[in-house]
């Protein structure tokens, strides 16, 4: 069985070889053999170039797709660390209206309760804007910042103010974490 196999493989290499050099005469023709080693070489040299391509081109996709991979990551952590930002800007109307009605004076029994419910209800949702990062912007008595404030109205610098101050918050601004939701409406003095 071996050796049928080995007869086999024989008789195959001998045919290769004489259909790869041609004969003439019974012998092998030096320029013709020489033209299909040149040939055989060009053809290797192709190859080996169009291999080398797709390598190239291979490594170049393979890189980005493990770009796109990290912009998705770094694209989804955002989404999530921003997570309810348009809720939150909803919210903020309610918010200034909440602190408005607290700001009203009451003198009867009733006006009390009413009041002291809208103070409960307000400090409950301060309470759920902290515990998802939303803070209110500090601006009364800071320097004004016009990434965090709005200036609306400027007014002269009085008594013991110092020049590019907010002396007046008109309305409250947010943030989300290290995202400005609303600016603070602020009186600069100058």
């Amino acid at each position: 069985m071996a050796e049928d196999k080995a007869a086999k493989q024989s008789k195959n290499e001998k045919q290769a070889s004489k259909s790869a050099a041609p004969e003439k005469n019974g012998k092998l023709d030096a320029k013709e053999l020489q033209s299909q080693v040149t040939k055989l070489k060009d053809q290797v040299k192709d190859l080996q170039q169009q291999l080398s391509d797709k390598d190239d081109q291979y490594l170049r996709a393979e890189a980005e797709i493990q770009n796109m991979n990290a912009h998705f990551k770094k694209e989804r952590a955002q989404l999530l660390k921003y997570d309810g930002q348009d809720l939150a800007k909803s919210i903020l109307p309610v918010l200034d209206n909440l602190k408005r009605a607290l700001t009203i004076e009451v003198h009867d029994e009733n006006g009390q309760q009413l009041k002291k419910g809208i103070q409960m209800v307000h400090d409950h949702l301060i309470s759920a804007l902290k515990d998802h990062g939303i803070t209110e912007i500090e601006a009364d008595g800071k320097p004004f910042d016009p990434t965090l404030h709005q200036a609306v109205q400027t007014v002269p610098v009085e008594g013991d103010q110092k020049a590019e101050t907010v002396v007046k918050v008109l309305q409250a601004g947010y943030q989300l974490k290290d995202r400005v939701l609303r600016p603070a409406m602020v009186v600069v003095a100058q």
